[in-house]
């Protein structure tokens, strides 16, 4: 299983959005810096996750959640 996650700074509010087989160990590797992008944003918290059956499925809801419309939907979902 692949899991598609949202994790938010909680220096800047700035979002990020990945995939990974092992959500809690992404999370520490955003937060040792082991990412270019989240290094400079540190530290980091799951804000949302979602299960998917493979990569492929888990890819496509990725790029999804990243386009404007992903980002409108997961707003309004996190404030339901």
């Amino acid at each position: 299983m692949i899991f598609a996650y949202v994790i938010e700074s909680l220096l800047d509010q700035t979002w990020y959005t990945g995939m990974a087989m092992n959500t809690e160990n992404r999370l520490l590797e955003h937060n040792n810096g082991k990412n270019r992008f989240t290094k400079g944003h540190r530290p980091w918290k799951i804000i949302y996750t979602e299960i998917h059956p493979d990569w492929a499925t888990g890819r496509e809801r990725e790029k999804y959640l990243k386009s404007s419309a992903g980002k409108n939907w997961l707003r309004k979902h996190l404030n339901e």
